[in-house]
């Protein structure tokens, strides 16, 4: 599997659940649309965390990167549904940053 790895602060005034509920509708969608494996929300306890990550962490989890680039090119036509799921997300937070991983040895991996 490879991972997309986001990781945002709340933007002032945001509440926590707001958020999530928000990020649950938005990738609740690509779910059920086949569009992306899996997703997880985790958020920093106790603040144990390098600096430079921030307090919420999301993993979308695909089979490969063809369906992520599905799940990517469905959310560049800007078009409703997606598009409004999208901007609850992104209204409510700052500080993204973004990571790609991928599971460690690959099936394909020879010795």
């Amino acid at each position: 599997m490879d991972h997309y790895d986001i990781w945002v602060d709340l933007a002032p005034g945001v509440k926590d659940l707001e958020f999530v509920s928000a990020v649950q509708a938005y990738l609740g969608s690509f779910v059920d649309a086949g569009k992306i494996a899996e997703y997880r929300i985790a958020r920093r306890k106790f603040g144990f965390a390098p600096p430079c990550l921030a307090e919420f962490h999301i993993r979308i989890s695909v089979n490969n990167l063809a369906q992520l680039d599905e799940a990517f090119q469905s959310a560049a036509t800007r078009e409703d549904p997606v598009e409004s799921l999208h901007a609850a997300v992104f209204s409510k937070v700052v500080n993204f940053k973004s990571a790609l991983y991928r599971d460690f040895p690959d099936p394909v991996r020879k010795v």
